[in-house]
């Protein structure tokens, strides 16, 4: 009687779409933050107390600013500021520290690049996870906001997508710094750029007050100042060119950030 050989059959790892790719690196993170929800709640309220601090007990020392004309509560003025400011803080801690982590201890993507996944769908997961940790700080800010009857105009619903925005291009473009940084003392360089973003982008007090020499450019050069002006004219209603400049230099930042990505992971963990 003949003997029986079992056939062995092989079978090729299904390359999964780009979508597809970046949800499974999303869920990847949503699992593993799911325990440690505390960490979105801190920088949630980060923003609400510097509201609650400056825009309302400064506030009431503060008459005021002139908008496009027009004068607004200061508070009105701060709370489109630290909007943007959200989304630009949610949107750099996932995509240095963590991303930093990920890539030169836990050797996590060399792990994925295993799978079918690409160097291109471990760069848009991991930046669309960092822009959905910021839009979830700036929609809960944003409500907060519209609680307050700090939100002047139904143009505000577009804050949110603006905040997107915001998340999409500091998420992309500072995950490509951290694909050069060596070790954690280059993170100083993080919070030398970030804090003076925060405080010199016409957050807490109007661009006039630089003049108009040198350093106003430089203020308006900035990325996070383009976000802060899309977000102020929109729950204000008072829409300009400068929402459009906005727009366009976020998109295009953004965009180059994730390139700049794909190029910096296919030659670190491909090479």
């Amino acid at each position: 009687m003949a003997a029986v050989v079992p056939q062995r059959t092989t079978q090729r790892a299904t390359r999964l779409g780009p979508a597809q790719a970046a949800g499974v690196l999303v869920l990847r993170n949503f699992i593993t933050y799911r325990s440690a929800w505390k960490l979105f709640l801190t920088g949630f309220l980060e923003p609400v107390f510097y509201l609650f601090s400056i825009g309302i007990g400064v506030g009431a020392l503060v008459e005021g600013f002139v908008v496009d004309g027009r004068e607004i509560p200061y508070a009105a003025f701060v709370a489109p500021g630290m909007l943007a400011a959200s989304a630009f803080n949610g949107a750099l801690m996932d995509s240095t520290y963590n991303v930093f982590f990920k890539l030169k201890y836990d050797k996590l993507y060399d792990q994925m690049l295993a799978t079918p996944l690409t160097p291109a769908d471990v760069a848009r997961g991991e930046i669309a996870w960092g822009l959905i940790r910021g839009s979830t700080y700036s929609a809960a800010f944003l409500l907060v906001m519209a609680a307050m009857g700090l939100v002047e105009s139904w143009w505000g619903l577009l804050a949110l997508p603006a905040a997107v925005l915001i998340a999409f291009a500091f998420s992309a473009v500072c995950m490509a710094l951290t694909t050069y940084m060596k070790s954690f003392q280059d993170f100083d360089k993080i919070t030398l750029a970030q804090l003076p973003l925060f405080l010199f982008s016409a957050t807490f007090f109007p661009l006039s007050s630089y003049g108009d020499g040198v350093v106003r450019w430089l203020v308006e050069a900035t990325p996070l100042y383009r976000g802060v002006v899309l977000c102020r004219e929109l729950t204000t209603g008072h829409l300009s060119a400068a929402s459009a400049v906005s727009v366009v230099y976020l998109l295009a930042m953004g965009l180059v950030g994730l390139a700049v990505v794909r190029r910096r992971l296919g030659k670190l963990l491909l090479t």
